[in-house]
């Protein structure tokens, strides 16, 4: 028996210094939601004059990020604030933060011609939002994992947040707080629920969900404001009655867990060509926005056969090629330093933590 143990104890040492696999359907996920960011974003500025465009946009921005944060959620569930943990959220959110807010403050003086513009970390500009959203919600993962319903709660916090339009723009709180149920609805979540979105009769159904969801998009265009899915305004600031702010919330609530469940019945869960992309999705989404923002200044859509359906299926296309660039090995190697720094000197080793060699 003593022989057996010692030849088992190389193996499982062997076991614990080889990475953990990663999970191909997430990975999946991420790329292909990466994808539908960079692509909305690029669908943008095609907009006015084109209703069927606004449709596509409308579809996308209903589901593409309640997509990533319910998967954010999920991957959330265990952190405990632990040393190690609270120094990844650092290094991993709060310096990318601040490193990319004042790059894109820098590139927008330039773009937008607006040289008095000031770097201001509590004023998220652009896409980084999503960075100090993150960091807000995981650091209250602990508070939500012990409340009895958590989700339910969570709502009750975004409809209050949709009628208050004094909480203002710093740190980009009435976005943080309106998608808040979605994080915690991840949070909650076990793989068994996932598998149940996968199953065959689902996938069957999620196709002729989107056909209709786009035929609804269609027709709500020039009936209703699409800023209901952006989560950045208050009812008030949006011009409708305080009541339609609660209301809103948990419509278009619904209408995005129906779309991202549709979503995540339709990606495949095998390992793809994109599947290792899938580790590289913060690259592709800081850095698509420098070149978002440079087609407007550099005058890509000028040409007026950009503004039509060729256009708009090339410029999709673009942007999604662009952005799978973003999220290749290679360019994540170069910018790790700035994205996942390590910083090891900035932080203290736990006193009961082992030196690792």
């Amino acid at each position: 028996m003593h022989d057996e143990l010692l030849a088992v104890a190389p193996r499982e040492r062997a076991a614990a210094r080889r990475p953990v696999e990663r999970d191909a359907f997430f990975d999946n996920v991420k790329y292909l939601a990466i994808v539908l960011v960079a692509v909305g974003h690029a669908w943008e500025p095609l907009r006015d004059g084109s209703r069927t465009v606004s449709a596509l946009y409308l579809v996308v921005y209903a589901f593409h990020m309640p997509a990533f944060i319910v998967v954010s959620g999920y991957f959330s569930r265990n952190f405990d604030a632990s040393p190690g943990r609270v120094r990844r959220l650092v290094t991993g959110l709060v310096v990318p933060y601040v490193v990319f807010e004042t790059a894109y403050t820098f590139f927008t003086r330039w773009t937008d011609q607006e040289p008095d513009r000031a770097v201001s970390l509590l004023d998220p500009l652009y896409l980084t939002w999503f960075l100090i959203a993150l960091f807000v919600w995981r650091l209250s993962t602990p508070l939500w994992q012990r409340v009895r319903h958590p989700v339910p709660v969570a709502l009750v916090v975004a409809m209050l947040a949709s009628l208050t339009p004094s909480i203002g723009d710093d740190l980009d709180l009435q976005r943080v707080l309106q998608f808040l149920p979605y994080f915690v609805l991840g949070l909650c979540l076990r793989p068994e629920h996932f598998r149940l979105v996968r199953r065959r009769a689902v996938r069957m159904v999620a196709g002729p969900v989107f056909v209709l969801a786009l035929a609804l998009a269609y027709w709500a265009v020039p009936r209703m404001s699409g800023a209901w899915f952006y989560h950045r305004d208050s009812a008030q600031e949006l011009g409708a009655a305080a009541w339609a702010g609660p209301v809103m919330t948990l419509v278009a609530f619904g209408c995005s867990l129906v779309l991202v469940g549709s979503f995540l019945a339709l990606v495949p869960g095998r390992r793809t060509w994109f599947t290792v992309l899938g580790a590289g999705t913060l690259y592709g989404y800081l850095l698509h926005g420098f070149l978002v923002q440079g087609a407007r200044f550099w005058g890509w859509y000028g040409p007026s056969w950009v503004h039509g359906p060729l256009g708009a299926g090339a410029v999709a296309l673009v942007a999604a090629a662009v952005v799978t660039v973003l999220c290749t090995p290679p360019v994540r190697r170069a910018l790790r330093c700035v994205v996942e720094p390590e910083l090891r000197w900035a932080f203290r080793r736990d006193a009961g933590q082992p030196v690792r060699g």
